[in-house]
């Protein structure tokens, strides 16, 4: 396992209750926008929130080190596990 999917698994594992309900919530605006979009960008903020946390925890070491060069493409497949489980996450926000 990576360490990208590790700290992805670690933050699912953390923040068990907040992604359950986001899931629901997503799943819902998936089918239906219109009755879901106020609870997904809501609840969307939230976990937005803590994913950029991880995301950070995740960089940070590498910024640091000689590996700086390789943050942003550690991050960008950190997003990518993310889009696999929420592929409606960037819409959070979007009005």
């Amino acid at each position: 396992m990576t360490k990208y999917q590790k700290y992805f698994q670690e933050m699912m594992e953390k923040n068990e209750w907040l992604f359950g309900e986001f899931k629901k919530v997503h799943d819902g605006y998936v089918l239906n926008p219109d009755k879901y979009k106020e609870q997904f960008n809501k609840l969307g903020g939230e976990v937005v929130d803590e994913i950029r946390e991880w995301e950070r925890k995740l960089c940070s070491h590498s910024e640091k080190g000689q590996y700086g060069v390789f943050s942003s493409g550690l991050a960008e497949k950190f997003w990518v596990e993310v889009r696999k489980h929420f592929p409606k996450i960037d819409f959070v926000g979007v009005k």
